[in-house]
């Protein structure tokens, strides 16, 4: 990930590409509460575009997935410039879910510190423990609380996205962890049972993704998104109720 433009004076446009979750075991809680995590994060094709034009501030965007995004002091990417010691206007063109578990806001905001060439993981994981990893990108074990990478090798997958109508709130999501008591899943993700606690309806969409492609999805991160490994045309069925994206991991 380390072709984006170096920081100029006029405005440049850059890529922010989605993650996904492939497997998530949540290991402990430290005393501060951060939860640590044993993930396997991979980098996709899809992403958001953002424009960053330093002769202004402020937050804009547009796009698919652009309903409910913030475009305050707390969105990401407003935090990310702050970390940078950076001001600037963004606008992002969103093609990645908001609150769908693909790591869409850490993405941009990894994007951004990209361009202003910040990159103290261990700060940047204080923003969001999907930000080191999109920083970085490519395919990793994750562990700590984000900010501890161990690169693997990249690996060609097809995948297809399923994304309902619902986001899940990720600190939301790791509260019903802590309530339930720190299931671990059956599956590869520990916060899915978590995630279907905090948004019930998750459980039909994944009752549904089954039928129709014959596997068991998982969740991506906190969700909503569902994904299978391999292109399956057959979930086109589910459109227009829900958002059906083929697409794969980059290598």
């Amino acid at each position: 990930m380390s072709d984006d433009p170096p920081v100029t004076d006029g405005p440049v446009t850059v890529e922010a590409p989605a993650k996904l979750t492939r497997t998530l075991r949540i290991t402990g809680v430290r005393d501060d509460g951060y939860h640590l995590i044993d993930a396997e994060m991979v980098t996709l094709e899809v992403a958001d575009l953002l424009t960053i034009d330093p002769t202004r501030t402020g937050l804009s965007a547009d796009g698919p997935f652009a309903a409910g995004v913030p475009l305050d002091d707390g969105n990401l990417v407003a935090r990310a410039l702050r970390l940078a010691g950076r001001s600037a206007h963004v606008h992002l063109h969103k093609r990645i879910p908001h609150g769908g578990g693909l790591g869409g806001g850490s993405a941009d905001a990894a994007a951004v510190l990209r361009w202003a060439g910040h990159d103290d993981l261990v700060a940047c994981s204080r923003l969001g423990a999907d930000i080191p990893f999109c920083l970085r990108g490519g395919r990793a074990r994750v562990t700590g609380i984000g900010e501890v990478l161990e690169p693997l090798p990249t690996v060609a997958l097809d995948l297809t996205l399923v994304i309902p109508p619902l986001a899940v709130s990720t600190p939301a999501a790791y509260r019903a962890w802590d309530d339930l008591g720190g299931p671990t899943a059956d599956g590869p993700n520990d916060l899915e049972p978590a995630a279907i606690a905090v948004v019930p309806e998750l459980a039909r969409w994944r009752d549904r993704i089954g039928e129709l492609a014959g596997i068991a999805p998982v969740l991506a991160g906190s969700g909503a998104t569902w994904f299978v490994e391999g292109h399956h045309p057959a979930l086109q069925a589910l459109e227009p109720e829900a958002m059906v994206v083929l697409t794969r991991t980059r290598v």
